[in-house]
């Protein structure tokens, strides 16, 4: 699930459909399989939203100077 969600999110261009079927071998039945597709690009989507928007983390993300 992890390598599917990296690479849904480093190379979304280079899925094909070994990557769904590699889910499905280790178990993953297709609404476990849609939904890591769903949080993974609803994350993408979401920190591309915020980053051309230039919004800043919340003070309580930044790490404070010792």
């Amino acid at each position: 699930m992890l390598d599917y969600a990296v690479k849904l999110t480093r190379e979304p261009w280079a899925m094909t459909e070994d990557d769904v079927e590699a889910m499905r071998r280790v178990g993953l039945d297709d609404q476990a399989i849609l939904d890591t597709n769903l949080v993974t690009g609803y994350y993408a989507f979401v920190n591309r939203l915020a980053d051309g928007l230039g919004v800043e983390l919340e003070d309580f993300w930044v790490e404070k100077d010792a």
